[in-house]
Parts: C-alpha cells; sequence; structure tokens
C-alpha cells in the first residue's frame, strides 16, 4: 500500500471512531441520525487529494452508509438554485428503512473558552475563534434546513417524486473537541463527552513539555490517531514550525510524545 492510500485509510479509521457530538435530540431540538451501521474499517473508495477536509469527510460518510442494507441513498450534494444563483446545498437524500431522510453533514474542531459568551454552547469555538458551536447551529436552524422547504427546492423534489413534508430532516454531526490543558479530564453536559480528544496551550505553557517530541499533521491528518510510524521533532525544531503557524494567527492541531511513550493530541493555539 503506497503512502497516499496508508493516510487516506488511517483518515478513514480516524473519522469512523469520532463520535456524533450528541446522540438523539440536542439543542434547539435537532435530530442526530442514527447509526448503528456494522464498521468496515477498511476504506476502497478512490479519492481525490485535494479535497477539502469537509468533502472528504462528506466521502466517508457517503461509503460508510453504503455498508448498510436498510439504507438508500438517492442524491448527494445537490445544489438548489434560484435563476443560476445558488441558495444553497443539500448534503444528501436517502432512504433509510423505506423512509425519506434529508441528511446535513457535518465534522467540527470545537476548542472550549470560558471567556466567550455566557453559555456552554457560546463556549465551543473554532481554534482560530473565527467560527463556533453555536453559529454553525444557528446557521442549520435558520438556513440550511428550511432550504428544503424553498420554492426552488420542492421543485427538484418533485423530480424526485418526493414530497418535503415527508422527508425527515437529521443531522450527521461528529466532532473533535480540545478543552484548556487544566479543564482536560472535566465534564460537559451539553455535549457527548466522548468527543473531548485532546487539550489546548499557547506557547508559554508549552514549556511544560520541553522533554516532549512533536508532529504537526497537514489537515487531512487531523482525523487521524495519533501513532509513533512518522518523524517526530525535537521541542526547538517544534518550537521553530510552530511560530510560522502561530505569526499568521493560525492555531494548528499537533501531536505530542511524551518520554513515557504517552501519545496525545492537542491545538497549539496564538491567542
Amino acid at each position: 500500500m503506497d503512502k497516499k492510500s496508508k493516510d487516506l485509510q488511517l483518515q478513514y479509521e480516524g473519522y469512523l471512531k469520532t463520535p456524533f457530538l450528541w446522540n438523539g435530540k440536542g439543542v434547539f431540538g435537532l435530530q442526530q441520525f442514527s447509526n448503528s451501521i456494522p464498521k468496515t474499517t477498511s476504506y476502497s473508495n478512490k479519492t481525490p487529494q485535494k479535497l477539502r477536509l469537509g468533502k472528504l469527510v462528506e466521502r466517508f460518510v457517503s461509503y460508510e452508509l453504503q455498508q448498510d442494507s436498510s439504507i438508500e441513498i438517492i442524491v448527494e450534494n445537490i445544489q438548489i438554485q434560484q435563476e443560476k444563483i445558488t441558495l444553497g446545498e443539500l448534503d444528501c437524500i436517502l432512504f433509510k428503512n423505506r423512509k425519506p431522510i434529508h441528511l446535513e453533514i457535518i465534522y467540527k474542531f470545537y476548542l472550549y473558552d470560558s471567556t466567550v459568551g455566557n453559555s456552554e454552547i457560546e463556549h465551543w469555538i473554532g481554534p482560530n475563534r473565527r467560527d463556533s458551536l453555536l453559529q454553525k447551529l444557528t446557521k442549520l436552524r435558520e438556513k440550511q434546513l428550511p432550504l428544503l422547504y424553498t420554492n426552488e427546492c420542492l421543485t427538484y423534489l418533485e423530480s424526485l417524486k418526493l414530497i418535503a413534508s415527508e422527508i425527515d430532516q437529521q443531522l450527521f454531526f461528529k466532532a473533535q473537541l480540545f478543552v484548556p490543558l487544566k479543564d482536560y479530564g472535566n465534564e460537559f453536559p451539553l455535549v457527548n463527552n466522548e468527543c473531548i480528544n485532546g487539550f489546548y496551550i499557547n506557547l508559554k505553557e508549552l514549556n511544560d513539555f520541553n522533554e516532549s517530541k512533536f508532529h504537526i499533521p497537514n489537515k487531512h491528518n487531523w482525523l487521524v490517531e495519533p501513532h509513533t510510524n512518522i518523524d517526530w521533532l525535537s521541542f526547538t525544531d517544534f518550537i521553530t514550525e510552530l511560530q510560522i503557524y502561530l505569526d499568521a494567527e493560525k492555531a494548528p492541531l499537533c501531536w505530542l510524545k511524551k518520554s513515557n511513550g504517552e501519545l496525545f493530541k492537542f491545538f497549539a493555539v496564538w491567542w
């Protein structure tokens, strides 16, 4: 197996291991997809190299759903347009046990910052502070899910012999969550705590790990569980490489290997 195929396989395995952000109904009453699919861990689809991470995850979801005999995917990535202007996109329409479902697919990385907002849902933010869980859920509720009921979408659904009012709307929302180092191990009531996959620290706090080794994976490998089959950076070399990201106000996901062999995922933040 070549390196590209090995990386893709590890990315798929990491995706499979990522839990849903909640189970059943969550914030705003948004319903998660009920997923009891037997996990086929071997990924055999050909996948373009230059997909954005979100599009790669959509490929993984589609591949996983195809392993379930109770599911029939009808259409994916449907652009809904009004006079050549795109109103939005439906990620997937499928039948599960003959019941039509509109499925929106989301895979996110959020960090817990108690200084942002006044509630837990407001505290979960993107690594670079430019998005948040609240913003995503609000967009889903107010824009992405209502798209199904627009006149333009109703016309499209008619071509599939589907009726919007008979289609259930659900989310396939997975996430990796990271908390301040001091809060690592704490419980957070709003989310599925199995999603907590590491911690985040700033440059000053990194000095406590100066005996450790480090790795900065590419964006697609943010999905991957840390392993030892890589070239590790010394603390000094890591800080030199990390500084380039921090100077550009980018918070990379990193791997850490302690001197005792323990492996961790963490975000190094510029803020």
